[in-house]
């Protein structure tokens, strides 16, 4: 008598995630005990040593709930029973920056990718399930975020796995019930002062109800969908972002271009840029930042274009997180509605300035 089927199903999802992995490698499961993450642990130790593979454990212990160092422990004490080895207890301290929830997931991310590196693991599997992935499509709709918000989590980046994203969470407590597994129910998972929350409790039993079942995996297809383009447009991105930059640094290049000072109008040029900027015709190495050339970015479609003035934004400096919407619009502007204006502040004390067929990111040093 085979595993009853949702042992069989999350067991069948891990050794589809760790097939390419090679013999005696290391793959360590990311644990806080709740069902999703202890169905996946108790998996891996089943899979891994029957596909030669060697697989351990990590639980973060975040400190903010009372008595969490001991439910921390207690998970790592089911390593053996899950024959996980190493096992591990990982004390962070969680910030304030970007709110609690965002907090808390860099304090995590940043404790996991150290224990890998530390253990030398091939992997570090993660337990999102398809419920998780549908609420953060809805997250990303709320924002008004693009087709890579949308795109949500994605089954590998990095060391990190999700070999759950197909699989909803009725699946995984189920999987614990039939193993004997009891999971812990964090209790900030029905806290309404998290957004997270609020989308699981309430917005998607909304959506169930009043447009019918399979919402969740409607979703997670969505996502799988604009995963895809996404990935297109990115890798469309850096090959115009790369032609760009070798066009501005090319002093036989562009030169010179008419200035569009009305509809149809001709002429040259002006010199514009922003106040404070270095006065420098630019190539990709201009006051700190780099150039870009006009003639390159205006044949672009918006979606790819916007992308390059982000990677450029970037490599000039921008801190991450910090480029918001309105600034690639204006960023763009110099492109498609040239007027000879001045150019754009950026965050991180990078300006923006147009200049004889260029785009100039100049930093501040």
């Amino acid at each position: 008598m085979g595993p009853h089927p949702a042992v069989a199903t999350v067991r069948h999802a891990v050794r589809r995630a760790l097939a390419d992995l090679a013999a005696g490698d290391l793959v360590l499961v990311a644990c806080s005990g709740g069902a999703d993450s202890l169905a996946l642990a108790a998996a891996a130790g089943f899979t891994a040593p029957r596909a030669g593979l060697r697989a351990g454990l990590l639980t973060v212990d975040h400190g903010l709930q009372a008595g969490s160092a001991a439910r921390a422990l207690d998970v790592v004490r089911l390593a053996p029973e899950l024959k996980l080895e190493p096992a591990e207890v990982l004390t962070v301290r969680v910030g304030t920056a970007g709110g609690p929830e965002a907090a808390a997931r860099d304090a995590r991310y940043a404790a996991l990718g150290e224990a890998a590196r530390r253990h030398g693991a091939a992997a570090v599997l993660l337990g999102h399930t398809l419920d998780d992935q549908a609420e953060t499509v809805v997250l990303g709709l709320a924002r008004g975020s693009g087709p890579r918000s949308l795109a949500a989590m994605s089954a590998v980046a990095g060391v990190y796995r999700r070999p759950l994203l197909e699989i909803g969470r009725a699946t995984t407590r189920a999987a614990c019930a039939a193993l004997g597994l009891t999971p812990w129910d964090d209790p900030h998972n029905d806290d309404p002062a998290f957004s997270r929350v609020r989308v699981r409790h309430r917005v998607l039993p909304v959506l169930e109800r009043e447009l019918g079942p399979g919402i969740a995996g409607a979703l997670a297809r969505t996502a799988a969908l604009c995963r895809d383009d996404a990935d297109a447009l990115d890798a469309w991105a850096s090959r115009a972002h790369a032609e760009a930059r070798a066009a501005a640094a090319d002093p036989g290049g562009s030169g010179r271009e008419p200035y569009a000072g009305a509809e149809g109008g001709s002429g040259r040029e002006p010199y514009a840029r922003a106040e404070g900027g270095s006065g420098r015709e630019g190539g990709a190495g201009a006051a700190g930042g780099e150039a870009l050339a006009v003639a390159v970015l205006a044949d672009l479609p918006p979606a790819v274009r916007g992308r390059v003035l982000r990677l450029a934004a970037f490599a000039a400096g921008v801190p991450a997180g910090s480029l918001g919407a309105a600034h690639v619009r204006e960023a763009d502007r110099l492109v498609t509605e040239w007027r000879g204006q001045r150019g754009v502040n950026l965050p991180g004390g990078v300006t923006l300035y147009r200049r004889y067929g260029r785009l100039v990111f100049a930093g501040n040093g």
